[in-house]
């Protein structure tokens, strides 16, 4: 996928990088795999806003995504590349052998037609899932599983990718985009590729509506809200606010919030790089 720029015949497009969505072979969804979604616009059961900068924004359904990929006793053709709302990756139209339908996230160099399969067996190509045992060292994985059986938690953004480096008893040691190197069981799944739409982070959208759009209001700074509102809020004239710290008074800017005493730590080989 490319991106293109516009010609500055307006404020909003004077800026605006967008894709080209050349990708996408069809822009209609399956129906019977739409979710209705409802907002709250960060209100609670009572009414009271418990989300700020939350509200508005194009109405839209949601797509249930295979991120299991645990139908292993058939193989399936990919029927459509479609673009979807809910998220900044490409996502994949399955039709198995049997007439189910299920989306998956569509990896880089997924074509439609391309006979996809999962499970133990299976051979490391594009699309195909299979169990981190049998997935060849140095392979690039999206969409990798945490815990076996709950579906991928990892790697599943535009882009996004990580890999499969070595492997030491009943673990596999991958690289995740972070940086961070962390030992996961090698009986959980992960799908060969890299995720798709790697040129979302060079999009600009433009303009401020565009994140009205998406249900984003404007952020307010923490400096020129009142004390009763933000640590570093109140002050004669434009106070600096002081240190930097979110609005529970946790500290921003280099102050590590990972727990030394969370239960995962003796799962990760080597800590994400500081940026």
């Amino acid at each position: 996928m490319a991106v293109r720029k516009f010609k500055p015949v307006s404020p909003g497009q004077r800026h605006k990088v967008a894709g080209t969505f050349e990708d996408i072979t069809t822009s209609t969804p399956e129906k019977s795999l739409l979710r209705p979604i409802k907002k709250s616009g960060g209100r609670n059961h009572s009414g009271k806003m418990t989300m700020r900068y939350m509200g508005g924004g194009h109405k839209k359904m949601y797509r249930v995504i295979d991120f299991l990929r645990n139908k292993d006793d058939y193989s399936a053709k990919v029927s459509t590349i479609e673009y979807d709302p809910n998220r900044s990756a490409r996502i994949a139209l399955l039709i198995y052998e049997d007439g189910e339908k299920r989306y998956i996230l569509a990896p880089t160099g997924l074509e439609v037609g391309q006979i996809v399969r999962s499970g133990k067996g299976a051979p490391p190509e594009i699309g195909n899932a299979l169990p981190l045992a049998e997935i060849p060292l140095g392979s690039v994985i999206h969409n990798i599983e945490l815990t076996p059986g709950k579906g991928g938690m990892l790697a599943r953004s535009a882009g996004t990718y990580g890999q499969l480096t070595s492997r030491d008893g009943k673990f596999g040691i991958v690289k995740l985009p972070s940086g961070e190197s962390r030992m996961i069981l090698v009986t959980c799944r992960a799908t060969i590729g890299s995720s798709s739409n790697s040129d979302h982070g060079l999009e600009v959208s433009g303009k401020a509506g565009r994140s009205r759009w998406k249900g984003r209001r404007p952020r307010v700074r923490g400096v020129v809200m009142n004390p009763v509102d933000h640590p570093m809020g109140g002050g004669e004239g434009r106070a600096s606010g002081g240190h930097p710290r979110s609005r529970n008074g946790m500290p921003a800017k280099g102050f590590k919030t990972r727990s030394k005493k969370k239960s995962s730590n003796k799962y990760i080989v080597e800590k994400r790089k500081k940026r």
